[in-house]
């Protein structure tokens, strides 16, 4: 588990790299952990101005991972659930800080849910966004059902939350969930200027004017909580159960 979530700094930038490239930086519960404790401590911290979140290149994030989510599912109905995701979540529903997404590749699941928490995202031109939850027979996470149609319009969220649609770099820039379209290799780089320019600007003033711009926390924990209601009864569905199997059987041809 070691080295998954990697936090650098440069300056006044604070860098989150998810780093599991064999599972396409598919997302454990240690790894919400470990995302969600690198946002909590730069709240406080003045010196920190802008974090920025990225997969490196060839993927952002497969979504979580698959292996956790049978688990889950077959779990004892006793048994809770894992609530790292939850805590992540809520970690994103209340920061602070000016958050940019350098999405280089693949962004599954949550992987796309977590852009709509974020200030600023740049995409490569390799870059793929989709959140299958219903194929999977769950229902969308993240406050995405929230977020999703206030940003790119109902009908788009439909296409991508309903029916599992995939949405291109381009796609993404016209639906307006994405800022700027960039080659492959260069999304972090990109990032990176774009933090700079925002660390030059007034902080009370940013700090003062994303909280105007965006929904109050408690309206997304809110949703977040009905979500995380539903999707608990979901993943343990016969038709989540069916779905997982097939996708594992699948993969292994």
């Amino acid at each position: 588990m070691a080295g998954q979530i990697v936090v650098t700094h440069e300056g006044a930038m604070r860098v989150i790299t998810l780093r599991r490239p064999d599972k396409r930086n598919a997302v454990t519960q240690a790894m919400y952990r470990d995302i969600g404790h690198a946002i909590d401590t730069a709240q406080n911290n003045p010196d920190i101005r802008c974090l920025i979140i990225t997969g490196g290149s060839g993927a952002f994030s497969a979504g979580n991972d698959i292996e956790e989510f049978l688990a889950d599912a077959t779990a004892s109905p006793e048994t809770p659930r894992a609530s790292n995701a939850i805590k992540l979540l809520y970690s994103l529903a209340h920061n602070v800080k000016p958050i940019i997404a350098a999405v280089d590749g693949v962004a599954i699941g949550i992987g796309t849910t977590m852009l709509f928490h974020c200030d600023y995202v740049l995409a490569s031109t390799a870059a793929t966004f989709r959140t299958p939850f219903v194929p999977l027979g769950l229902i969308p996470e993240g406050a995405s059902t929230l977020l999703m149609p206030r940003t790119m319009g109902y009908q788009r969220a439909f296409a991508m939350l309903v029916m599992g649609r995939t949405f291109t770099a381009a796609e993404a820039q016209n639906a307006g969930f994405v800022n700027m379209v960039v080659s492959p290799g260069h999304t972090e780089a990109e990032a990176k200027k774009v933090a700079r320019d925002i660390c030059k600007l007034p902080a009370d003033a940013v700090a003062i004017s994303r909280k105007l711009l965006r929904l109050p926390p408690e309206e997304l924990t809110r949703r977040i909580d009905q979500e995380s209601h539903l999707f608990g009864e979901r993943i343990r569905s016969k038709e989540a159960i069916a779905a997982f199997k097939a996708f594992f059987a699948r993969n292994r041809h």
